[in-house]
């Protein structure tokens, strides 16, 4: 093994906007710090590359009249109304993986057309859920009916508009200043993201597979961590037990970070998380908080789930209550300990990892990052 690979970290190395790396000293305690020093730097280039793209996809379809720029002015709104930009930072972790002295410009670029599919994701996610929020502001969905003055045309028109986001995610990947063969390997890897997605997407409407852990790989953890790490690494050319090892370590956190996302929306506050709180049990989602609560309620607890759970017209009251009951239960407290036992094992996929160190340490620090939350 390389003997590169097995040196004690000293450095962390955060992205610059030039594409370049900036080295900057480091404590061993500091993993988040070095994955938010990343975040931050990879926020403020894909935003301004996504701004640019994006203006230019307005300003061409503006020749094809009034309905058709609204349609692309609602995918710009969404993409640059707030977000993370967590997938794009880590295309950049992936990409790194091997070689964190590289040039990371091809992982940037990767990283907007993540964003890009994670508009479309969200806009067809708003509307087979109906939701008029997203990221504190209107849906796509919402926005498109306002201009229409017609929910069928609204509708219509937002799951177009999810199309075209689509359609701009894989113009801008196509684009990629990387070599022929690995481009068409991280064309295939794209291709195959958006067909798990729609097939966890597809389990968790029909309703008929009630274990989240055999869906949630498919539904998020494909395109949300496993994804983009796979994607970076294949686009820098890492070596197969590189490619290896982030999977190992991808699965399990992509079906924490859903099940962190359950958390959020039955116990999170709506200020940050852009969302009414309630809204997964109202409409009766089979996220892991139902289905623990299926596990581990008493008869008269369950009696008075099953009164909120799947009822749109459940008041904010009724949700605070079985909020409560389902702290006093367990029921948050359990899912949470699984949480934490699938970030161990993603945790313990690095260990002998062939990964250089200060990607290393920004794994470690997004795992430390999902766990904080939790608390």
């Amino acid at each position: 093994m390389n003997e590169r690979k097995n040196a004690d970290a000293t450095t962390q190395s955060t992205v610059s906007l030039d594409g370049g790396v900036s080295r900057t000293p480091f404590r061993a305690s500091d993993p988040e710090e070095a994955f938010r020093a990343l975040l931050a730097d990879v926020r403020r280039d894909v935003d301004a590359r996504l701004a640019g793209y994006l203006d230019a996809r307005v300003a061409e379809t503006a020749r094809h009249g009034a309905d058709v720029e609204a349609m692309a002015s609602a995918v710009r709104d969404l993409t640059l109304r707030g977000g993370k930009r967590l997938r794009a930072a880590l295309v950049v972790v992936g990409y790194l993986a091997d070689d964190e002295n590289g040039l990371t410009d091809p992982a940037l670029d990767a990283g907007v057309a993540f964003e890009l599919l994670q508009t479309y994701l969200l806009v067809h996610d708003d509307w087979i859920d109906g939701d008029e929020l997203r990221r504190g502001g209107p849906s796509v969905p919402a926005m498109l009916r306002a201009h229409h003055g017609s929910r069928r045309l609204g509708d219509a028109a937002a799951v177009l508009a999810g199309d075209f986001a689509a359609a701009l995610s894989l113009d801008v990947l196509s684009r990629l200043d990387a070599p022929a063969e690995r481009l068409v390997r991280a064309l295939g890897l794209f291709a195959e993201i958006q067909q798990d997605v729609i097939c966890g997407q597809q389990l968790d409407i029909s309703g008929h597979e009630t274990d989240v852990e055999v869906y949630y790989p498919l539904k998020t953890g494909s395109y949300t961590v496993r994804g983009p790490l796979l994607l970076g690494a294949i686009l820098a050319g890492a070596p197969p037990e590189v490619v290896n090892a982030l999977d190992r370590y991808a699965r399990p956190l992509g079906v924490a970070f859903q099940m962190q996302d359950d958390l959020l929306g039955v116990f999170g506050d709506p200020n940050r998380t852009g969302k009414p709180v309630g809204d997964d049990l109202r409409r009766g989602a089979n996220t892991v908080i139902a289905q623990q609560a299926r596990r581990m309620l008493k008869e008269a607890e369950r009696a008075s789930f099953d009164a909120v759970f799947g009822n749109a017209d459940a008041t904010d009251e009724q949700i605070a209550s079985v909020s409560e009951m389902l702290v006093d239960e367990g029921v948050r407290s359990a899912v949470v300990e699984r949480i934490h036992g699938l970030i161990h094992d993603a945790i313990s996929a690095l260990v002998d990892a062939r990964i250089d160190p200060s990607p290393r340490t920004m794994l470690l620090g997004f795992s430390s990052i999902i766990a904080s939350r939790l608390d």
